[in-house]
Formats: structure tokens, sequence, C-alpha cells
């Protein structure tokens, strides 16, 4: 059996991850065949800052941390059905008027490579939904019908 070329390996190894191979896995059970999005955004993280006067050198300025802020998460797929368990968990938490306790759920998203094995992947803990809406119909265009999810969550980690 010939070796494969290393040049080659070399090549595949460093390909640039392309955007649009990605999976969505949620933790919980019932949320298990929930995986396919068209787009997932808002990955990333901010250092907030407050402003800090030099006592006595009004020349300078310090800009000293105060904390990780968290965008939401954006979740974007053609409508599910409405048997969906995410459409329910979406449905139940912003339908129930914070009657119920909020059910969070731990998600995965996996950055995945050609043969759909994961390149990167982020962790975030404690996701909830705190907006969910259907995009516009338009009696003049062809397209699918898009549901958004927006998830808030506690933190995440990039673990891959």
């Amino acid at each position: 059996m010939a070796e494969a070329d290393p040049y080659l390996q070399d090549a595949i190894r460093l390909a640039r991850p392309v955007a649009f191979s990605f999976r969505v896995v949620f933790a919980a059970k019932q949320l298990a065949g929930e995986t396919a999005f068209q787009e997932v955004s808002g990955i990333g993280a901010t250092m907030g800052t407050d402003a800090v006067m030099e006592g006595g050198e009004n020349r300078y300025q310090y800009a000293l941390p105060t904390g990780v802020k968290y965008e939401p998460l954006q979740l974007k797929r053609s409508i599910g059905p409405a048997d969906s368990a995410l459409v329910k968990w979406c449905r139940v938490t912003l339908e129930a008027g914070l009657g119920q306790q909020i059910r969070t759920v731990p998600l995965t998203v996996y950055l995945l490579n050609a043969s759909g094995e994961p390149l990167r992947a982020w962790l975030f803990a404690d996701a909830y939904p705190i907006k969910w809406d259907v995009g516009a119909f338009d009696a003049n265009k062809n397209e699918l019908v898009i549901e958004n999810i927006t998830l808030q969550y506690t933190f995440s980690n990039r673990i891959l």
C-alpha cells in the first residue's frame, strides 16, 4: 500500500475552515434531533471596562475591566414543525410569562471539516430562548419561511 503524499496531507490539514459546515448539538435528550440550522451567529465575548482618571494627573485615563459580556446566540432555520421540541421549548419559555421556571440547556456548536469531523467547538452553558420570531411572508418571493431563535447563556468556552 502506498503512503499518502505528506505535502497533500499538510494541505488538507491546513485547509481553511468553511462557514457552511457546522452542527448545533443540544445536551437535553428531548432536543437531540434539533441539529440542522441555516445560520449560527453571535459567537464571541467582549470585556467591559470602566474609565478611571489618574489621581492628580489629568492626562491619563485607565480602562479597568468590569467583566465579560456575551452576545446572544442566534440560530436560523426553515420553520420547524409544530411538534418540534425546540419550538415547544421556545413557546413554554416565552409564552409562560415567567409563570414557570425557565429551563436552561447546555449546547455545543461545532465547525466541521470536509469529512464532517469537528475542527472547532464552542460550549454555551445554561442557554435559554429570549426571542423567537418568524421571518416575513412575501408573496413576491419564492423563499423558505425562516424562524429565528435567539438564546442567552451564562458563559461560553471554546473547547476545540
